[in-house]
């Protein structure tokens, strides 16, 4: 009984030795066939609320409760239309208690020609039990310079919608109108 064992694992061990070869060999042949052409870009630039729904009050955010964002994002592009772009903004918030914000805001972007594009991006707020989803619509136009490092400029509407579920307190859920200005490198 062990010398059957003994060659059986020999058998398998043979199997094993020419397959191993074989594999890495066709890995090696489609591996040029299997790489997408994607880019990696970016942007960076600050966004200002301007109009925000909630609590069934409205505030002009300008005026009333003034807040900026500074949002700066990696973007990667395959060969369609559309982008995944992860989005960090921080905030600052001058309304009392004047505190610091940071938003984690994955999204998916559609290039729509002729410089549109749209999306929509989840959101998260670290530290906060606020969270939700953004839509946008942006349009951009080239910065025409050889060899430079920003590739267009932008301006962006978006519509943040936020669901605040505090432990204790009221929820409210806010809406907000906005404009996003940036470079896109």
């Amino acid at each position: 009984m062990r010398l059957d064992s003994l060659q059986k694992v020999r058998k398998v061990s043979a199997r094993a030795f020419w397959m191993a070869p074989a594999v890495v060999m066709l890995l090696a042949v489609a591996a040029p066939l299997a790489q997408a052409q994607a880019s990696v870009g970016g942007h960076i630039g600050f966004v200002l609320p301007m109009v925000t729904r909630a609590g069934g009050q409205t505030t002009n955010d300008l005026a009333d409760a003034f807040s900026i964002g500074f949002p700066m994002g990696i973007t990667i592009k395959g060969q369609g239309r559309m982008a995944f772009d992860l989005e960090l903004v921080p905030a600052i918030h001058t309304l009392a208690p004047r505190e610091n914000s940071l938003t984690v805001h994955p999204g998916l972007v559609w290039n729509l020609g002729h410089g549109f594009g749209a999306g929509v991006r989840a959101a998260f707020d670290v530290n906060s039990a606020t969270y939700g989803f953004t839509p946008l619509v942006n349009h951009s136009w080239p910065i025409k310079s050889e060899g430079g490092f920003f590739k267009a400029y932008f301006v962006e509407a978006v519509l943040p919608v936020r669901f605040n579920r505090p432990v204790l307190g009221p929820k409210t859920d806010p809406v907000t109108f906005g404009l996003h200005f940036g470079l896109a490198f």
